[in-house]
């Protein structure tokens, strides 16, 4: 029969690598979503993932995001707002539900005009994104050699780098 500790770090090898895989990209970096920003460049070396989200961050009285077609990306025309193309919080986590092109926009006037919009493809591959190092402050698994292991003893985390 398998040991509490070996089921544990089973259960972490079954669950960690779902938990890793979503990504969560703060759109604009921490310039945010914004005017007078190359969104596409900050694309550039990105894979978006089904399952990974796209965070707006900005000034909700001067900004808000829509979700477009790719003939509304074109021609900067703002759609009807309803809740599944229109954020307006000034936070607005979207997640990327399904893969193919996504468009998006800032609906207020002449702020698409001069290059507040984004379109990415999203990837339905779910292959792990490379691991961070150990300097963006990642938090790595650790676990004594198994002869070692007591009761008490097994997994557990040691921080490695810094938390921002």
């Amino acid at each position: 029969m398998a040991s509490p500790q070996m089921l544990a770090i089973l259960a972490i090898v079954v669950v960690l690598p779902s938990v890793v895989l979503a990504t969560e990209y703060i759109v604009g970096d921490d310039q945010g979503w914004t005017t007078n920003f190359d969104y596409s460049k900050w694309t550039t070396g990105k894979t978006f993932r089904v399952g990974d989200s796209l965070v707006f961050i900005y000034n909700k009285d001067n900004h808000n995001v829509f979700k477009v077609n790719g003939t509304q990306f074109k021609a900067c025309q703002v759609p009807p707002a309803n809740a599944n193309n229109s954020f307006t919080t000034g936070y607005d986590v979207v997640p990327l539900k399904t893969a193919g092109n996504k468009w998006y926009i800032c609906g207020t006037a002449g702020h698409c005009d001069v290059g507040q919009k984004l379109v990415i493809t999203v990837s339905d591959d779910q292959s792990p994104a490379p691991a961070p190092s150990a300097s963006a402050g990642a938090w790595v698994l650790v676990h004594k050699d198994p002869s070692d292991l007591t009761k008490d003893d097994g997994i557990y985390r040691e921080h490695v780098g810094k938390c921002d």
